[in-house]
């Protein structure tokens, strides 16, 4: 396995390439007007004309996890129509898990329909997180990280955003809240999570959008508990003004 780094800590393998070019491949074989926006650079088509139909892919969501051998890793592609999400496919191979959502025609692991938790109250919640490879929004999540901790059952971060979400909308965990997210990190998720009865919107509570850079996913019943919590860092202990993440 050949290992390069896009950042200071940021990975890509010869697998994230090898298999961006196979999904890349196929597309463009059955959708050539269709337009491609995938992770690794040099291989989509992102700065091409827009198209109504526009193909979001993560070849390897995951990839620091597959790097060392942990196996929490997935492929993840989305299709949206004129920005709006309509199909969503994450594959965890490792479990041979295959989620995919139709927008209108609900959530499905393994063809399973799939429902969010009913879990109602933040302190018996089991939550999910990722950290940016950026510094300071790393330190900015930090701080969520420790408010969360302190008003939830527990938190995990497991390294996928795309599983994250998956098991959002499968009910294995009640919320996931994340910062400086790309389209192709949660476009398939998001919808599964839509499709399962569950909630997405930004921090602030704006509807969810596909380039949105921050994302808080719920059960819905949990979801204004969440933002409550997220909000904390922006006012600071003393309500001093915390250093600010992205916002969409």
């Amino acid at each position: 396995m050949r290992v390069r780094y896009k950042g200071w800590n940021n990975l890509v393998t010869d697998l994230d390439e090898r298999a961006q070019r196979l999904i890349v491949r196929r597309i463009r074989g059955r959708f050539p007007e269709h337009q491609i926006v995938a992770e690794e650079a040099g291989l989509s088509e992102a700065g091409r004309s827009p198209s109504r139909m526009q193909w979001f892919v993560d070849p390897l969501d995951g990839t620091t996890n597959y790097a060392h051998g942990y196996p929490v890793f997935c492929v993840s592609m989305a299709l949206a129509e004129s920005g709006r999400v309509r199909l969503g496919v994450v594959h965890d191979p490792c479990r041979d898990e295959t989620f995919t959502a139709l927008r209108g025609g609900g959530a499905w692991l393994n063809g399973d329909r799939l429902r969010v938790s009913k879990t109602a109250r933040l302190d018996h919640a089991l939550l999910a997180t990722g950290f940016s490879y950026e510094r300071p929004i790393t330190l900015l999540n930090l701080i969520h990280f420790r408010n969360f901790i302190l008003s939830s059952r527990a938190v995990r971060r497991d390294g996928s955003a795309a599983l994250d979400l998956c098991y959002t909308a499968a009910g294995r965990f009640d919320g996931f809240w994340e910062l400086n997210l790309n389209p192709w990190d949660v476009a398939a998720g998001a919808l599964l999570i839509e499709e399962a009865g569950g909630c997405l919107t930004d921090f602030g509570g704006r509807p969810f959008d596909v380039h949105s850079k921050e994302v808080v996913a719920s059960n819905g019943r949990i979801h204004r508990a969440m933002r409550q919590v997220l909000a904390r860092a922006r006012r600071g202990p003393a309500g001093r003004s915390s250093p600010k993440g992205p916002t969409s």
